[in-house]
């Protein structure tokens, strides 16, 4: 998607090359996609061979000036893409508001979904309640989706008493168990399996729930990725599998983990239907995403699909991405900003203003802060109180085997 540096060879193999560095001006190349390009084949007819061009081009809704069109166009009311633009201002404010809090001491870890917040809103928008969630670290909006208490999170984030997972994770590693929210897992990768299998007993157990997890791009070069993408070929399971190609993993760009440009292509050779969509387009992940839950409730097994979009922050509150990239790149990144282009759409249908897209931002900041007000009196980092050191031997077994409740008796708990 962009030009730079060229790849270097070194005795007789290559080592990839990221196209900008810092100080370089970035210089992405424009998009030639359009609305049209691509139809809408039947969901529940689909092979993988009706998606070749579906692989190799881009799925998109929204135009370079915010105009809807198209056959992938999902005719969404007004009330659910404002619904969909408040979910995604309000993950970036409380993004926004938790970073400022790890820097000042007050979370020990942070990891934002800068450039990236319409994949968790408008996917999971699409699906249905009782779906499962296995998610990466920057897809935390599903749980504003699925109703989840905002001072709950931070409770986790900052350890308290009342972290439901009790201090087990690092922050923004939730887990929400009403919601069908699997816990983030910090050895990336592992969700991609794992969805699978439970997407193969919710078919054997005749359930009507389809699964969906994510992966990053970094993390699909692992076999994990190959591992899940293979059992979903066989076992035809209802699962949605996502690559988000959001450019880098922590520091190290896309082309370090594929040796073509295209993550979507991929899933063609394992016989999946295998689309790549624009990543930051609202109305085409909400349109990929019913159409593959869609197939998957139906029988006819996985989608496969790259989400393509851009980091527009750092990996997480321990990297500094100006040591590998400029600065400014995500500012020449095609696909503009998830959040702006759904609120021009709005705007340019005569359904929401600047006026009351700044009503709506103090809004969401003031409840975000009232939500961490809230979280503290039961505890923060720096003066607890934590979880009890009794909590390490509880929630594991059904029954406590011996010599674990040797070392609870050992501790006096």
């Amino acid at each position: 998607m962009s030009e730079g540096q060229q790849d270097e060879r070194t005795d007789g193999f290559t080592v990839p090359e990221a196209p900008c560095r810092p100080g370089e001006r970035s210089n992405f190349e424009p998009w030639d996609y359009h609305p049209e390009d691509l139809k809408k084949p039947n969901p529940n007819t689909c092979t993988f061979e009706d998606t070749i061009e579906h692989a190799s081009g881009l799925v998109r809704v929204l135009d370079d000036e915010g105009v809807a069109s198209g056959e992938w166009d999902p005719k969404l009311s007004a009330e659910d893409l404002r619904l969909g633009l408040e979910h995604m201002c309000r993950l970036r404010i409380f993004d926004d508001r938790m970073m400022k809090m790890q820097r000042t001491g007050k979370l020990s870890f942070y990891m934002r979904s800068l450039g990236e917040e319409a994949i968790a809103i408008a996917q999971t928008m699409a699906l249905e309640e009782q779906d499962w969630l296995f998610p990466t670290y920057r897809q935390p909006g599903c749980q504003f989706v699925r109703g989840r208490s905002m001072v709950s999170m931070i409770n986790h984030c900052i350890g308290n008493v009342e972290d439901n997972v009790k201090g087990r994770q690092m922050p923004v590693h939730y887990t929400y168990r009403d919601g069908h929210y699997i816990s983030v897992s910090s050895p990336v990768g592992t969700q991609f399996p794992q969805a699978v299998g439970v997407a193969m007993a919710s078919a054997y157990k005749g359930d009507d729930q389809v699964t969906i997890t994510w992966i990053g791009d970094g993390a699909s070069a692992e076999g994990d990725y190959h591992y899940a993408v293979n059992f979903a070929s066989v076992f035809k399971p209802p699962v949605i599998l996502c690559v988000v190609n959001n450019q880098w993993a922590i520091s190290t760009h896309r082309n370090f983990a594929s040796g073509i440009e295209n993550f979507a292509a991929r899933g063609i050779p394992y016989g999946i239907p295998s689309f790549r969509v624009d990543g930051n387009d609202f109305l085409a992940l909400y349109s990929i995403t019913k159409w593959a839950r869609e197939r998957a409730a139906s029988g006819m097994g996985a989608t496969h699909i790259e989400i393509l979009t851009y980091r527009t922050g750092a990996h997480s509150s321990s990297d500094d991405p100006s040591r590998y990239r400029p600065a400014d790149d995500h500012e020449y990144w095609p696909g503009g900003d998830p959040i702006e282009r759904l609120k021009t759409h709005l705007i340019s249908i005569g359904e929401w203003s600047e006026e009351q897209h700044l009503d709506l931002e103090q809004k969401l900041d003031e409840e975000v802060v009232a939500a961490y007000k809230e979280a503290v009196t039961h505890g923060d980092l720096a003066n607890g109180p934590w979880p009890p050191a009794s909590t390490i031997f509880t929630e594991v077994y059904e029954e406590i085997p011996w010599h674990i409740q040797e070392q609870r008796e050992e501790l006096g708990k």
